[in-house]
């Protein structure tokens, strides 16, 4: 069963940037599809970036659009979502998960299919 373990949340002002990283062990990424969920307090759990097995396709909800970007380092294993322009309405824990994938397999899965989960990391924008 993959392991995940998100970073890099913290306290951020308006308009900074933060990293965070999705670090998975007993899988290598070329064998999952990963994506990033977020939770404000009192919302749902909402689907922001996912990235295919294969890293070619990608994709993102509108609310980060132009702002967020995914990528991944093979060799360390991890997943990484840079944030840019960061809005108070980004506050939330954010969620790495992943799913099995065929090995670089281009096909990116629905949010609703993501079936291991990281414990999630604090992201709180404010001034």
């Amino acid at each position: 069963q993959s392991q995940l373990v998100e970073s890099g949340g913290g306290l951020v002002q308006p308009g900074g940037s933060l990293r965070l990283s999705c670090l998975v062990s007993d899988f290598t990424l070329e064998r999952i599809a990963i994506a990033w969920f977020r939770q404000a307090p009192g919302k749902e759990r909402e689907g922001i970036s996912r990235i295919s097995a294969d890293g070619t396709n990608t994709g993102y909800a509108n609310s980060v659009k132009g702002r967020f970007i995914l990528s991944r380092d093979i060799p360390k294993n991890t997943v990484y979502l840079q944030m840019n322009n960061l809005r108070p309405d980004d506050t939330a824990v954010y969620y790495c998960s992943a799913i099995e994938s065929h090995f670089r397999s281009s096909y990116l899965p629905l949010y609703d299919e993501y079936s291991y989960w990281g414990r999630g990391t604090q992201v709180t924008v404010s001034s």
